[in-house]
This record gives C-alpha cells, sequence and structure tokens, in this order.
C-alpha cells in the first residue's frame, strides 16, 4: 500500500511496475530495484515508490 506524497491517500495497485540496477554500494554491489508507479485517486498526483531491493 503505497501513501500519496501530496494528500496522504492510500492507493492499493500500482499503475506499472518495472526492475532497474540501481547505484553501488562501497563494496560494489549493485541493488536491483522494483518501481511501482501510482497515481491518486483523490488528487489524481502521480508519484513513484520502491517496491523491493534485492543484491546483484
Amino acid at each position: 500500500m503505497a501513501k500519496c506524497p501530496k494528500c496522504g491517500a492510500e492507493v492499493a495497485q500500482p499503475k506499472k511496475t518495472w526492475k532497474m540496477a540501481g547505484r553501488p554500494d562501497k563494496a560494489g554491489k549493485r541493488m536491483q530495484l522494483e518501481i511501482g508507479l501510482y497515481q491518486c485517486p483523490k488528487c489524481s498526483a502521480t508519484f513513484r515508490e520502491v517496491l523491493s531491493k534485492k543484491k546483484i
């Protein structure tokens, strides 16, 4: 459940999801991020949120 940064409403399902490689940490390991794109039903603001992280 994601929370809208503008009005604080709860948004259940992402409109779109994708995976990307994040920046490497100090040891040189990268993180694989799964990101969700949400649209608020109340104020219709669009925002992103990280759904999961794992080292690759």
